[in-house]
């Protein structure tokens, strides 16, 4: 059971990082609390107690979204669930309607917020790969003698291990920015055999970009999660396939050498194989999405939005 002798609800960004600047070692600050009221719930972490709450549910500055340019800035409060209801993040994110649908029910992606799944930095984090592959900055607010001071900082610095981020203390995550991918073919995989239902133990995301005829990566974006303590970019793979005529046997090559990366401690071989289904399906049905697909390419259940 959760229980909590004080609960707080900022108004605004100031508000909020006065509250937290102040919060005690046995407080808690949630979004959504997704995470948060599983882990109370007898059975999983018993009774947990906090002496103060304080939800960002309704922070001002943490609402919606704003496309500038070629960047996507993702407020602190945006849910999984706007990525497969609103068109505008469809269109220039479109890795992450994959990822939402993978990422739970229709209830949790209400109350699910990005921000919320990165600051956990779990390894298996849906959230993280996508962002890497969008090099997405991560940021972070602070109060300093009265000022609301900013800094931001690349995705793959923010997360430092498992449970272990650059946050320090008294400061929130505000938003998160992203470049537009818009025009790109995006796919998520994860491994799991139901749904929506499963935390990943992999998963893969895909983004690529062709030539105006479709028959040559023109850019390509890879990443893996769950494969060691942080999400990693397949830099090198990518430089493997950008300029290269899509052929079926350029994509199975590709997938081969990624999981030489898999450095979890747990069911290693394992982990392997998967990582090489994955980053061959991710390519694939990223290709199928922007509409050029992969002569003889397997078919699989695809998420469609």
């Amino acid at each position: 059971m959760l229980s909590f002798e004080e609960y707080v609800t900022p108004r605004d960004l100031r508000e909020a990082l006065e509250t937290v600047g102040k919060l005690p070692a046995d407080g808690k600050v949630i979004a959504g609390a997704t995470d948060v009221l599983p882990y109370a719930r007898e059975g999983r972490g018993g009774d947990v107690h906090y002496s103060i709450v304080v939800d960002l549910s309704r922070v001002r500055e943490f609402q919606g979204y704003e496309h500038v340019g070629n960047r996507v800035r993702l407020n602190a409060n945006v849910a999984f669930q706007a990525f497969l209801t609103d068109a505008v993040l469809r269109d220039h994110l479109p890795c992450m309607p994959y990822c939402a649908i993978w990422f739970a029910d229709d209830q949790v992606r209400e109350q699910a917020t990005l921000a919320g799944n990165i600051a956990n930095a779990s390894p298996a984090a849906d959230g993280v790969p996508p962002l890497l592959a969008m090099n997405a900055d991560v940021e972070l607010a602070s109060l300093e003698n009265g000022e609301i001071r900013r800094r931001t900082m690349p995705i793959g610095d923010f997360i430092l291990g498992p449970g272990r981020t650059a946050l320090r203390a008294g400061e929130l995550i505000t938003a998160v920015i992203c470049e537009s991918m818009r025009g790109y073919g995006g796919s998520f995989q994860k491994v799991g055999q139901r749904r929506s239902l499963v935390i990943s133990r992999v998963s893969a995301v895909a983004l690529v970009k062709t030539n105006a005829a479709g028959d040559v990566f023109e850019d390509v974006r890879l990443a893996l999660g769950g494969v060691g303590p942080v999400p990693v970019r397949l830099h090198d793979i990518e430089t493997m396939l950008i300029g290269q005529p899509i052929t079926r046997e350029l994509v199975a090559e590709a997938s081969v050498l990624p999981a030489e990366r898999v450095a979890s401690r747990s069911r290693v071989a394992y982990r392997q194989r998967v990582v090489r289904g994955f980053v061959e399906a991710a390519l694939e049905d990223a290709l199928v999405a922007c509409g050029a697909p992969v002569p003889n390419a397997q078919q699989r259940e695809a998420a469609h939005v």
